[in-house]
């Protein structure tokens, strides 16, 4: 039978060191774990709303104001008006924005390939069906809590 606290501590010391690693990684490059995974969900879907960007990063919106507000004094974002909803604003990537995006992101890509390469492949597909099925579960469980 399977410790499920010694699970509960392995993923989340796992979670620990890939948080510690990616915000050393990112500070070579001037950027916050939180603004670079702005850019990167902005750069996936330009246009985004400061509302489904929030969902996709699981922070409040106060908290995606702030990071956007630093990624707009950087140059990097810029805010328009929607077209048919004049409440609400769409984000964009500068030129800039989206140079250091793909810059970091390649970047970023290799870290990940040196860090994970201890894990062979039946290993990797393992691990992913199982992180797959438990990050499904837990997301059905926290819509049943509700905020």
């Amino acid at each position: 039978m399977c410790d499920k606290e010694l699970l509960y501590n392995l993923i989340k010391e796992t979670f620990l060191l890939l948080d510690d690693g990616d915000r050393r990684f990112f500070r070579r490059f001037d950027l916050t774990v939180s603004r670079y995974y702005a850019l990167h969900h902005i750069g996936e879907d330009p246009g985004i709303s400061f509302s489904l960007l929030s969902d996709r990063m699981v922070c409040d919106k106060s908290n995606v104001t702030r990071i956007i507000k630093g990624l707009e004094d950087a140059g990097y974002v810029t805010r328009h008006p929607h077209e048919t909803d004049g409440r609400t604003l769409r984000l964009y990537l500068t030129d800039a924005g989206t140079a250091v995006y793909q810059q970091v992101a390649r970047a970023h890509q290799q870290y990940n390939e040196t860090r994970l390469s201890c894990l062979h492949e039946i290993e990797h597909e393992t691990l992913v069906e199982g992180l797959t099925r438990l990050n499904e579960h837990m997301r059905a469980e926290l819509a049943l809590i509700g905020s």
